[in-house]
C-alpha cells in the first residue's frame, strides 16, 4: 500500500521473452564427425484435448547433426509455445520432430516424450528421422 493514499499499489514486470515457434540454428562446429547432442527439457507442459487439464512431460532430444544444431534459448522458448495447446501426446511429439527436422536437417534425431502419469498410465512416445544414405558408425566395444 501507498503510505499517502493506501490503495494497494501493484508492481508487474514485464516478461522480456515470450513463447515462440520459431527455432534458430547455428554452423555445426565439427560437421566432417558425427557426434551425439542430448538435450533434456523436463519441463514440458500442454493440454489434454479432451478435458484442458495440463499435462506434464519429459522431453529427451538426441541428434547427429549435419550442417546446422538447434540454438537452445530459441528451443526453450520453442517448447514454452506448446503450454496452452490441446495436443494428444502422440502428435505432439511427431510435430516436434517435424519441427527440428525442418530446423536443423540432421542426420539422425530422435525425440522421446516421457509423459507424467494420467488417470494410472504413463505414456513414452519415441519418434526418430534418418536422412537418407546415413547410416550410423558400429558401436565401439571396449575390453
Amino acid at each position: 500500500m501507498d503510505a499517502e493514499t493506501s490503495i494497494p499499489i501493484h508492481r508487474f514486470t514485464i516478461m522480456p521473452t515470450k513463447p515462440s515457434k520459431d527455432l534458430e540454428t547455428f554452423p555445426n562446429p565439427n560437421p566432417e564427425r558425427d557426434f551425439t547432442i542430448r538435450i533434456d527439457v523436463p519441463e514440458f507442459t500442454c493440454l489434454c484435448p479432451k478435458t484442458g487439464q495440463p499435462d506434464f512431460a519429459t522431453f529427451r532430444i538426441e541428434y547427429i547433426a549435419d550442417q546446422h544444431c538447434v540454438e537452445l534459448k530459441s528451443l526453450k522458448l520453442y517448447m514454452w509455445s506448446f503450454r496452452d495447446e490441446g495436443a494428444f501426446h502422440e502428435a505432439v511429439t511427431n510435430q516436434i520432430l517435424d519441427d527440428l527436422v525442418r530446423a536443423t536437417q540432421p542426420r539422425f534425431m530422435r525425440v522421446t516424450g516421457k509423459f507424467n502419469v494420467r488417470g494410472g498410465i504413463y505414456t513414452d512416445v519415441i519418434v526418430e528421422h534418418r536422412a537418407n544414405g546415413w547410416t550410423p558408425a558400429q558401436p565401439v566395444e571396449l575390453p
